[in-house]
């Protein structure tokens, strides 16, 4: 039987929209209280503050921090313990992702990349694990399909996801047996929002599924609550949400 999330306390970082907001609204639905990160959508997290508090008041709370500030990652968890007084299990969903080619990386795009993907991770994951051995929480980290194999121009991305693969694994060991970490890798799911991969490309990337066809935000957050309500006895690990293109690259 799956475990009960009512009453529990989840903290997704960008949680307001795409795939973070599936995740917050499946959680929610679980009966979770749930602590939504957001940097820059404030329209869209106040909006889904307000869509999920029609259904159960006092239940969504924000909180806005720039992930690549160590300074305010502690202030993310002590927020959430303050408003709520406990953290179940923390989604690890904010990511950065533009191409970095060969010869045209910088140490900005590092800083960005890694930043967002690796570096807010393993550190909001320290912040948040005291508190997640008390109530025998969870960790999640969305990576990526890309982390084993990289995507072609993607170069500090694909570092930054396999670099949260291992700390996934490494974290696993670490805070075991209290706390529980694993992973979900996306394939084709959502397409990047500036339009960057034209049709041609999309159609290639759908070709590699075994589904034919792409997935669903929510077929990435069935994942997340599954492995916060229903894998009791899974730790380390990642699951590829991807149609099987992983398989067939």
């Amino acid at each position: 039987m799956p475990e009960s999330l009512s009453g529990k306390v989840m903290l997704v970082t960008g949680g307001a929209k795409r795939v973070g907001a599936a995740i917050t609204r499946r959680l929610h639905r679980e009966g979770a209280n749930v602590m939504l990160h957001y940097r820059g959508s404030e329209r869209e997290a106040n909006a889904l503050r307000a869509e999920l508090s029609a259904t159960r008041t006092e239940s969504v709370a924000l909180v806005k921090a720039d992930l690549l500030d160590i300074a305010e990652l502690s202030e993310i968890v002590r927020n959430t313990l303050e408003r709520f007084g406990r953290i179940d299990a923390l989604v690890n969903n904010a990511s950065a992702f533009f191409p970095t080619p060969v010869g045209e990386m910088t140490l900005a795009n590092w800083e960005s990349l890694i930043g967002a993907n690796l570096r807010a991770p393993l550190f909001l994951s320290q912040a948040a694990a005291p508190h997640l051995k008390k109530t025998g929480g969870v960790i999640v980290n969305i990576t990526d399909i890309h982390a084993e194999r990289p995507l072609k121009n993607y170069v500090i991305y694909s570092i930054a996801k396999a670099g949260l693969e291992g700390l996934t694994r490494s974290l696993a060991r670490e805070l075991a047996p209290e706390v529980r970490v694993n992973g979900v890798a996306p394939g084709a799911i959502l397409w990047p929002e500036d339009g960057s991969w034209d049709d041609l490309m999309r159609q290639r990337i759908v070709s590699h599924t075994l589904m034919k066809r792409t997935g669903d935000p929510d077929d990435v957050a069935r994942a997340v609550y599954y492995l916060i309500a229903e894998a009791p006895y899974v730790t380390g690990q990642t699951i590829a949400v991807d149609g099987g293109r992983s398989v067939n690259l």
